[in-house]
C-alpha cells in the first residue's frame, strides 16, 4: 500500500514536471509514511514542502498542485492537506481486504521487490581466525550476517557472501607452534606448554591425528625445541617473546616444507570444522577468500604501489608508513616494518583494493563490536585507492553473553575453555540461535539466556512465533477431521464480513510486512523483521484466543480461513527468510 501511493505521487510529480511546475531535473526521494494518528489519515507525505524551495511555491500551494494531478485510484476514500503542506491519505475501507488476495496470489513470493535491481553487494562477515572452533561470539556475527544478506537478496540486490579466511601472520604462527609441541607430547617428549599456546583440547586432536598419520616424521627432542629459549611468563619471563621465540625454533628445526605441512594440518582442519559449523547454522558462502593468496599473487605490493603512486607512504625509522591521518584517521599508520614484513592492514588494503576491483557497487563488512577504532584506517585505504568511501559500509556485532536463567557462562578463548558454536546449537537448537541473535540492534550488549531459549512457553519469542504457525496449520487439521471443504473463493468473496477487532489489526499489520521487509534490508536491521513476526503472532494468538473460526456460516468460516492463511503464508516468508524453522506442529 505504502509503495502504491509512492508510485501515484510519482506519477503527479512527472505531470508537473511536463506541465514546467517543477525542474525537470528534480528527482526527489519520494516518501509515505504511516500516520501516527488516524484521524489525520492513514498515510501522509512531506512531498510539498520538500520540494516547495526547489519549485519556488508555497508548499500549501504546490500541495494542491500535487492534488490535482494525483490519478484516482480505489484504494484512496480521500486525500487532504493539513499543516504547512502535508498531504494525508485516508484509505478505502474496502481496500484493506486486497491485501488478502494478494498474499495468496503471491504466496512465497509476497513482500520482495526488485528495488535492489542491478546492483552488486558484498557482505564480508564471520572471518574469524581459523585458530580454533567458533564460539558464541562468532554465532551472533554469522546470524547477523546471513540475515543482512539474505534480506537484501529478497529486496533485489545480487549478493555475493564472503569469508575471509586469515591464514596468514602471527596467530596462525602460534597455532602450528601449538600443535607441533602437542603433536611432540603424542611422541612421548616431555615438557612445560608455553602459556600463550593455544590449550584447546580441539589443538590435541589435530596433533594425535597429525602423529597417526605422520609418525614420527616431525619429532624433534624437547630439549632442540626449548634449548636457549627466553622463560615464559610463569619463570618470570615474557610470555610474547617465548611464543615468538618458539615459532622461530619450530620454524627452523623442521624446515619451510614439514613446517608448512604442520601449518596446513592445522589450517585445514580448523577451516573444515567452521564450513561443516556454519553449514549447519544455515550459513553458506559464495566465496572463501585466502588471506594468503594476497601474498602469494603480489596483491599486497601491488596495493602499496598504488598508495605510494597517490604520495600516501612515506619512510620513517626504517618502515613504510601508510599517510591515513590525511583522510580522516586519527594517526598514520605502518605497513611494512623495520623488519620488512608486511603488517596485518597491508593485506586489508590489499584485500580491499581487490574487492573494489571486482566492481561491487556497495561493500558491507561485518565486523565485531572491538573493530570499531579500525575503521577509519580502512576508509583512509579507500579513499587512498581512489574509491568513494561511501561504497564500504562496516556493521559492528557486540559479542553475545550466555546466562542460564540467572548465572552467567563464564568462558575464554585461548585457554579453549569456551563454549563453541555447535554446542550452543546442540543445547537449545539452531532456530532459538538464530532468532534470539538477530533479535537486537547488532550493535547493543545481547545477553542469550539459554534456559528461556529452550523453553517451550509464550515468554520464549521464537516458539511465540512457530507456535503461531502451527495453530494454524492444527485448524486446517481441524477441518480435514471435520470433512468440511474449503472454498477459496467464497472466502474471498466474503472478506467483507472481517469486522473484528482483531481482524482490522491483523489486515493492518499483513499490509506492513512489504514496507518493514524493504526498511530492514536497507537499513541492515534484521530485528525489525524480528519485532514485525512477534507483533503479528501476538495479533493472531489474541484473535485465535478470541473467536471461532470453523463457524456454521461457510461464509465467515471461509473468509477467516483466507485471513488466517494469510498470516501463515506471512509468518512462514519472513520465518524463511530468516533461515527459521516452520513447525505444523508444535
Amino acid at each position: 500500500m505504502k509503495h502504491k501511493l509512492e508510485h501515484l505521487l510519482q506519477h503527479a510529480v512527472e505531470v508537473l514536471k511536463a506541465q514546467g511546475v517543477l525542474d525537470r531535473e528534480l528527482n526527489p526521494q519520494i516518501n509515505v509514511e504511516r500516520a501516527r494518528d488516524t484521524q489525520h489519515g492513514d498515510f501522509a507525505s512531506n512531498l510539498a514542502m520538500l520540494l516547495a524551495k526547489p519549485a519556488g511555491l508555497n508548499p500549501r500551494l504546490l500541495a494542491e498542485k500535487i492534488l490535482a494531478t494525483l490519478p484516482e485510484d480505489s484504494l484512496l476514500d480521500r486525500v487532504e492537506i493539513a499543516g504547512p503542506g502535508f498531504i494525508n491519505f485516508f484509505i478505502n475501507p474496502d481496500s484493506q481486504f486486497q491485501i488478502v488476495r494478494q498474499i495468496h496470489q503471491q504466496g512465497p513470493a509476497f513482500g520482495r521487490s526488485s528495488i535492489g535491481a542491478g546492483k552488486k553487494v558484498q557482505v564480508e562477515f564471520v572471518s574469524a581466525n581459523p585458530t580454533g572452533p567458533l564460539h558464541v561470539g562468532h554465532g551472533r556475527g554469522a546470524a547477523y550476517g546471513s540475515a543482512v544478506a539474505d534480506l537484501l537478496e529478497a529486496v533485489g540486490f545480487a549478493v555475493d557472501r564472503e569469508y575471509y579466511v586469515n591464514d596468514a601472520g602471527r596467530q596462525m604462527d602460534i597455532l602450528a607452534t601449538s600443535i607441533w609441541l602437542r603433536y611432540l607430547e603424542e611422541c612421548g617428549e616431555v615438557f612445560p606448554f608455553p602459556s600463550n599456546g593455544y590449550r584447546g583440547e580441539y589443538v590435541r586432536k589435530i596433533a594425535f591425528d597429525l602423529h597417526q598419520k605422520a609418525g614420527s616424521i616431525y619429532l624433534k627432542a624437547a630439549t632442540q625445541a626449548f634449548d636457549g629459549i627466553p622463560d615464559d611468563e610463569p619463570q618470570g619471563g615474557d610470555k610474547e617473546i617465548h611464543i615468538d621465540a618458539l615459532i622461530e625454533r619450530a620454524k627452523s628445526l623442521l624446515g619451510p616444507a614439514a613446517y608448512r605441512a604442520v601449518f596446513q594440518a592445522g589450517l585445514d582442519d580448523i577451516l573444515a570444522d567452521i564450513r561443516d559449523d556454519l553449514q549447519e547454522f544455515g550459513v553458506s558462502y559464495q566465496q572463501w577468500f585466502s588471506e594468503r593468496q594476497l601474498m602469494d599473487d603480489g596483491s599486497v605490493e601491488r596495493a602499496l604501489q598504488r598508495l605510494e603512486a597517490g604520495g600516501y607512504l612515506y619512510r620513517q625509522k626504517g618502515a613504510l608508513w601508510f599517510a591515513s591521518s590525511r583522510l580522516g584517521d586519527e594517526k598514520d599508520r605502518v605497513v611494512v616494518r623495520d623488519n620488512g614484513q608486511h603488517t596485518y592492514f597491508a593485506s586489508d588494503i590489499a584485500y580491499h583494493m581487490n574487492k573494489l576491483d571486482r566492481g561491487y557497487d556497495q561493500i558491507i563488512n561485518i565486523w565485531g563490536a572491538d573493530h570499531h577504532g579500525y575503521i577509519p584506517r580502512v576508509k583512509a585505504a579507500m579513499q587512498a585507492l581512489g574509491a568513494d568511501e561511501s561504497r564500504l559500509k562496516v556493521l559492528l556485532v557486540q559479542f553475545a553473553v550466555l546466562y542460564r536463567g540467572e548465572e552467567k557462562v563464564q568462558m575464554s578463548t585461548r585457554s579453549g575453555e569456551f563454549v563453541t558454536l555447535r554446542q550452543l546449537r546442540n543445547e537449545v537448537g539452531a532456530d532459538p540461535c538464530r532468532f534470539f541473535y538477530v533479535m537486537r540492534k547488532s550493535e547493543q550488549h545481547m545477553d542469550f539466556d539459554l534456559k528461556l531459549a529452550t523453553s517451550r512457553s509464550n515468554e520464549n519469542p521464537v516458539f511465540y512465533v512457530q507456535y503461531a504457525y502451527a495453530r494454524v496449520c492444527s485448524v486446517l487439521r481441524q477441518l480435514d477431521e471435520k470433512n468440511r471443504p474449503r472454498d477459496l473463493q467464497t472466502g474471498m468473496d466474503n472478506l467483507h464480513l472481517l469486522t473484528e477487532e482483531q481482524e482490522t489489526q491483523i489486515l493492518t499489520t499483513l499490509s506492513r510486512y512489504p514496507e518493514i521487509l524493504q526498511r530492514a534490508a536497507l537499513q541492515h536491521e534484521p530485528h525489525q523483521l524480528i519485532h514485525y513476526l512477534r507483533d503479528l503472532a501476538n495479533q493472531f494468538h489474541s484473535y485465535y484466543n478470541a473467536h471461532q473460526f470453523l463457524v456454521e456460516d461457510d461464509r465467515l468460516c471461509n473468509a477467516r480461513l483466507n485471513l488466517i492463511c494469510a498470516v501463515k503464508q506471512v509468518l512462514g516468508n519472513a520465518l524463511t527468510l530468516l533461515k527459521i524453522n516452520t513447525p505444523e506442529t508444535m
